[in-house]
C-alpha cells in the first residue's frame, strides 16, 4: 500500500471544477451587464460577446498558470492569473473585432461593462473556490515526504515524515532491490526531502535525479552562503537536486499520444501478433510470452512482456547474459523475430498499461553487464536515466546504440542520449523519434 494517498486525480478534478466555475463566472458578468443596460437586446448581444472571449480566456489561462498547482496553492496567484487572462482576451477580442470591422455590430460600453464585472465574478468565484480546493487537496496541495536518515532534525507542517532506519531504506546504488524499495516509499509524494549526513548525502541526490519527483537534500551551508537555488524551510537550507516530472500539460499530451498510437497499432497488428504467437507455440510447445522483471520510472520494478525468442529453460531472467551472434539458445523463430524487432510488439501492452512510454530510455533488465560490469558499476548516473518511463525505442536506438554491451563504452553512449532525450523532452521529438525507428527496425545487431 502507498505511504500517502494520490493527489493528482484530485488536482486534476480541481483543474476542471476551477474551469467550469471561470466560464460561469465570465457568462454571468457578461450577461448581468448586458441585461441591466439594454434589457432584452443587451443581454443576447452579452452572450456573444462571451462566447467570443470565453476560448481565448481558457486558453490564455492555460499557459499562465490558471490551471496549475501555484493558482491552487495561492489564492492571490490563482485571483492574478484569473484576471490577467480576462484582460489578455478582451484585448485579443477588440483586437480582432477592430481588423474585421465589426466592432460596430457590437456596445463599446455593454463590452466594457461586461469585462469589468466578469473581472468582479471571476475574483469572487476564485476565492470561494479555495474552499472547495482545500477540500479535495488539503491545505499544501501536494504531498511532501521528508526521509530522515540520520541528518538534521527537521518538521515540516503538513508532511509525511518517515525514517530510513525504521523502513530500511538504504541509499545503496549497488542493489536494485533497495532502489526500488525506495521507490515504492516515495509513491504519490510530489516532493521529497531527504536530511543524511554528508556521507549519503551524494548518493541520495542521485536516487531523487531517477525518482521522478521534486527533490532536496538538507545541507545547512545554505543558510550560511544564501546560495541561490536553494530554499529555506523549517530552520533547515535546503538544496535542489531534481526538478521532477514533466508539466501537466507535457504528461497529458505524451500519455494521449502513447495511448492512441500504441491502440492503433494493436489493432493494425493484431494479425502479426497472432501470427507470431501461434507460430512461437508450434516450434516447441513452450509458453508464447516471456516476462522479466525490468528496471522502470523511479527506479521501480514492472515486468516486460515480450514474444518468447529462447529455448524455455534457457532463458535468462536476469539478463545477464546477452544473446550473441549464433546464440544456441535462440529458437528459428525467435531468430527471425528478434532481427526483425517483432519480439518487441507486446511492449505495446505495457504502454497501454502504463508501465511504459512510446519513447524513452529502454528498460534495462536488473544483472544486465558492459564487460564484466553491471550497469550502474559503470556509470552512478545510470539511475538518472529512469526519471521518466522506459520506451519501445529512443534517442539511443535511433542513434545504433543497441545490442550486446560487450564493453563499458556501449553503456556509456547509451547513457549519454538517454540523460540527453530526459533533459531535452519535447512531443515533436518524440514523434520524430517514432518515424526515425521505422528506419531501424531490421538491424545487425539483433541475435
Amino acid at each position: 500500500m502507498p505511504l500517502m494517498p494520490s493527489l493528482q486525480r484530485r488536482r486534476l478534478q480541481c483543474y476542471g471544477l476551477l474551469m467550469l466555475a471561470d466560464m460561469a463566472a465570465l457568462f454571468v458578468g457578461f450577461a448581468a451587464t448586458g441585461y441591466a443596460y439594454n434589457m432584452r437586446t443587451g443581454f443576447s448581444e452579452s452572450l456573444l460577446l462571451a462566447q467570443l472571449v470565453l476560448p481565448v480566456f481558457l486558453t490564455v489561462a492555460l499557459y499562465n498558470d490558471g490551471y496549475s498547482i501555484k493558482a491552487l496553492r495561492s489564492t492571490e496567484r490563482s485571483v492574478t492569473s484569473a484576471l490577467m487572462a480576462l484582460l489578455v482576451s478582451a484585448a485579443v477580442v477588440l483586437f480582432i473585432t477592430f481588423y474585421a470591422r465589426n466592432s460596430q455590430d457590437y456596445s463599446r460600453v455593454g463590452f466594457t461593462l461586461g469585462v469589468v464585472a466578469s473581472a468582479l465574478t471571476l475574483s469572487w468565484e476564485r476565492l470561494q473556490m479555495r474552499r472547495v480546493v482545500r477540500w479535495r487537496c488539503g491545505s499544501s496541495v501536494i504531498n511532501e515526504l521528508v526521509i530522515d536518515d540520520d541528518g538534521p532534525a527537521i518538521s515540516l507542517s503538513g508532511a509525511y515524515h518517515v525514517s530510513a532506519r525504521s523502513f530500511n531504506l538504504e541509499p545503496s546504488l549497488s542493489d536494485p532491490a533497495a532502489l526500488d524499495r525506495i521507490g515504492l516509499v516515495m509513491r504519490n509524494a510530489d516532493r521529497v526531502i531527504v536530511s543524511a549526513p554528508p556521507e549519503r548525502r551524494v548518493e541520495w541526490s542521485i536516487i531523487l535525479k531517477g525518482a521522478n519527483v521534486a527533490g532536496e537534500v538538507i545541507d545547512d551551508t545554505v543558510m550560511r552562503l544564501g546560495a541561490n537555488g536553494a530554499r529555506l524551510a523549517a530552520g533547515h537550507g535546503m538544496l535542489q537536486v531534481s526538478v521532477g516530472p514533466l508539466g501537466l500539460r507535457s504528461r497529458i499530451t505524451k500519455r494521449l499520444l502513447d495511448v492512441c498510437v500504441a491502440g492503433a497499432a494493436v489493432l493494425a497488428l493484431s494479425p502479426l501478433l497472432i501470427a507470431v504467437a501461434v507460430a512461437v507455440k508450434i516450434e516447441d510447445g513452450g509458453p508464447i510470452f516471456f516476462f522479466q522483471r525490468r528496471v522502470g520510472r523511479g527506479n521501480r520494478f514492472f515486468p516486460i512482456m515480450k514474444f518468447r525468442s529462447m529455448t524455455e529453460n534457457k532463458v535468462g531472467k536476469d539478463g545477464g547474459q546477452s544473446a550473441s551472434k549464433d546464440d544456441k539458445r535462440v529458437t528459428r523463430i525467435g531468430k527471425f523475430i528478434r532481427s526483425t524487432s517483432i519480439d518487441e510488439l507486446p511492449q505495446l501492452f505495457n504502454v497501454l498499461r502504463g508501465d511504459m512510454s512510446l519513447v524513452g530510455p529502454r528498460p534495462h533488465a536488473t544483472g544486465s553487464l558492459a564487460g564484466d560490469k553491471l550497469f550502474w558499476e559503470v556509470d552512478a548516473r545510470y539511475w538518472q536515466r529512469h526519471a521518466l518511463k522506459p520506451g519501445l525505442t529512443g534517442l539511443a536506438q535511433i542513434r545504433g546504440l543497441r545490442g550486446a554491451t560487450d564493453r563499458e563504452e556501449d553503456l556509456s553512449g547509451r547513457l549519454n542520449a538517454d540523460l540527453e532525450y530526459l533533459a531535452g523532452w519535447s512531443l515533436w521529438r518524440d514523434m520524430w523519434i517514432i518515424m526515425a525507428t521505422f528506419r531501424v527496425l531490421v538491424h545487425d545487431k539483433a541475435y
